[in-house]
């Protein structure tokens, strides 16, 4: 038993060599620009009293540093439109090597600015970041998706998940005052994610390219077999050399689809459906909602000022220590019922917050309520939604399709987190803790719609999760029709 354990720890191996220059550099970079907000927005009053002999106005100021923590939106979605294009031409391997190279040159544009007096280059720094992380983070999860043997696709692609937590946890961290939080050290801060980009452009070499695409892509049957074996350790692998050949069979001729092929193509609606409802969920669910609000709930219940930010590693760290725990479940329990339920339980518990927060001043215990409300909100949202978002894309559609559906996923993640940056705190100002309620309406439509209409992917193969969602794309059509045209339907 142990060593069937031990079988495929060179795929392990592989999700923690993706995992530091992929989904990691998303968590440090979301988490790692609150920490220096002071002596940045400090460097840009000080270079334009240099540069123009006076101090920066209020509003330039604060509309320079917005600029500065949203661009990282914008960088991320070139980054994920890229996703669809550079891993089909270059493979997935050499995407990600290029990917670490571009944050190693965003790491020393961040060392640099203070040098050379320019919050330009801050700017510059943290476009090139978000792209690293808007094609790192798609491409990372493609990696491991067509790497993994199905029984392990929902854990390995779970990790990407975990990443992002531990990223979270780790921005924090080395942002408090006692390690690089300070005026002498934060161009150090900001150029840390230099270091695991660096790990991964010296380690990625040692593995081979996705099977997948050796198999399907370019045709190479003995080069994706040896990369099976190499992986997997395993010599019987007739079951995944027969599944990938119905797969290029029934793909023989094409080329790989494009955005507009999966926006307006009939037999990927469902999937289509099922990707976008999740992907922006992660951003609409009103978890950002609830880390703004913590704060609050925090100062309420006592707690002071200088202790604020180590409550925010608490909260980062419950995140990751239940997104690692969905790892264990998600192969058991199923995505659909993790996401669905999830969702649901979000949105159940996010209606008791918005009570409790109405009627806080009522009694001095309800606060701690509300503390408790916000933790568990947490611990739903890694248990269910967060983790099993991330395997989405590389369960619903096959080696054609896959690259432009990360597109879609990378660009719908990005765009609406983007959206909640801009709007967020103006509709904190109109509604106060009822913008919850917003997020509840969203939490439970997408429960309904994932609990009723989505098919099952747990422990099934590619073609067999097509099959089930042909059903829904065709349903008003005669089975043979329906094998007929889906065969036309991915044929351009």
């Amino acid at each position: 038993m142990e060593s069937r354990k031990l079988q495929h720890w060179r795929l392990y191996l592989l999700s923690l060599v993706l995992g530091i220059g992929g989904s990691f550099q998303y968590g440090i970079q979301v988490s790692v620009i609150a920490s220096p907000a002071v002596h940045i927005r400090s460097f840009v009053n000080h270079t334009w009293q240099s540069r123009y002999g006076a101090p920066v106005d209020d509003a330039t100021n604060q509309l320079i540093w917005s600029f500065i923590v949203a661009v990282l939106s914008l960088g991320a979605w070139a980054g994920a439109i890229h996703s669809g294009s550079l891993p089909v031409t270059y493979g997935r391997k050499k995407t990600l090597l290029f990917n670490s190279v571009v944050a190693i040159v965003a790491a020393l544009i961040m060392l640099c600015s203070r040098m050379a007096q320019s919050f330009e280059m801050i700017l510059l720094g943290r476009f090139l970041y978000g792209y690293n992380v808007g094609l790192g983070l798609s491409v990372h999860l493609m990696y491991l998706g067509e790497c993994s043997p199905k029984k392990l696709r929902g854990v390995m692609t779970l990790t990407g998940s975990i990443f992002i937590g531990f990223g979270k946890v780790m921005g924090q961290i080395i942002g408090i005052k006692e390690l690089m939080g300070t005026e002498e050290m934060w161009p150090y801060l900001l150029a840390i994610s230099g270091i695991p980009a660096i790990l991964q452009l010296v380690t990625l070499p040692f593995f081979p390219e996705t099977p997948r695409y050796l198999y399907i892509d370019l045709g190479d049957t003995e080069g994706s077999k040896k990369a099976l074996q190499w992986l997997w350790q395993e010599d019987n692998l007739k079951l995944e050399l027969d599944d990938m050949q119905k797969e290029r069979e029934r793909t023989q001729g094409e080329k790989a689809k494009t955005v507009k092929d999966v926006l307006s193509s009939r037999c990927v609606r469902w999937q289509l459906l099922t990707l976008i409802i999740p992907c922006a969920g992660v951003q609409l669910c009103g978890i950002n909602a609830l880390y703004f609000y913590a704060f609050d709930i925090f100062r309420g219940s006592g707690v002071p000022e200088d202790q604020m930010h180590y409550l925010s590693i608490d909260l980062g760290a419950t995140e990751l220590v239940t997104v690692t725990l969905c790892s264990f479940l998600i192969d058991r329990a199923g995505r659909k019922k993790l996401m669905g339920y999830g969702y649901l339980l979000m949105g159940i518990t996010m209606c008791a917050l918005t009570v409790m927060l109405s009627i806080k001043d009522l009694n001095s215990w309800i606060p701690y309520v509300n503390i408790a409300l916000i933790f568990c909100v947490i611990c739903i949202y890694g248990l269910g939604p967060s983790g099993v978002s991330m395997a989405l894309p590389a369960d619903l559609f096959l080696q054609a399709w896959r690259p432009s559906a990360y597109v879609v996923s990378g660009t719908v993640n990005w765009i609406c987190m983007f959206l909640v940056g801009m709007l967020f705190g103006y509709i904190v100002n109109g509604l106060g803790q009822f913008c919850f309620l917003i997020f509840v309406a969203y939490t439970i439509l997408s429960a309904v719609f994932l609990i009723y209409f989505v098919p099952e992917t747990k422990g099934k193969t590619m073609t067999e999760i097509m099959e089930d969602f042909n059903k829904l794309n065709f349903k008003n059509r005669g089975a043979d029709i329906e094998r007929t045209d889906v065969y036309l339907a991915t044929k351009f």
